[in-house]
């Protein structure tokens, strides 16, 4: 099983969206943010030919990612799962993921930093402690060759939005 692991793409502005009053759930992508992130997974697209499965957190700017991805994986099941909103547990995701772990070939997790990096560090590692920052459109591939649990997974790659956009160039 292999776990694409996304951070959604550049927001609004976090002070200056605070001043609509309405709530950060509902903070969107730039059009700026949009326009990188098709650019990024056209990227992706040339690493991972298929996606069986988006889960991603319920805030919209997450959700407008995950739009976005499943315009070029449309065969894509959609989920949303709270735990990838901010401060979800990391637990379950997990346990998502095992539910997963014997139909599906990769599930892409569209999230926020820091809780990503924190969930492929423990991914990786067993320890959340230390966590590998993510910048904004950027992905990682894990990969569990065997069991699905903490510390189990292989980085595959990990790849700066930057990197993504020059594989389409």
């Amino acid at each position: 099983m292999q776990v694409l692991i996304i951070r959604h793409a550049p927001a609004a502005d976090r002070e200056e969206f605070a001043l609509t009053g309405q709530s950060e759930e509902l903070r969107p992508l730039t059009d700026k943010g949009q326009i990188k992130m098709r650019k990024n997974v056209r990227g992706l697209l040339t690493t991972v030919s298929k996606l069986q499965m988006i889960a991603c957190s319920p805030f919209l700017r997450a959700l407008q990612t995950a739009d976005i991805l499943a315009q070029v994986y449309p065969y894509a099941h959609r989920d949303t799962l709270s735990a990838l909103a901010p401060l979800g547990t990391m637990t379950e995701i997990l346990a998502y993921l095992q539910d997963h772990a014997n139909t599906t070939h990769t599930i892409a997790l569209v999230g926020h930093e820091p809780d990503l990096g924190q969930l492929a560090t423990w991914l990786l590692t067993g320890h959340p402690n230390y966590w590998m920052p993510l910048k904004k459109g950027a992905a990682c591939l894990l990969e569990f060759p065997n069991l699905v649990e903490a510390g189990q997974a292989e980085l595959v790659w990990s790849l700066t939005p930057g990197q993504l956009k020059q594989m389409t160039e």
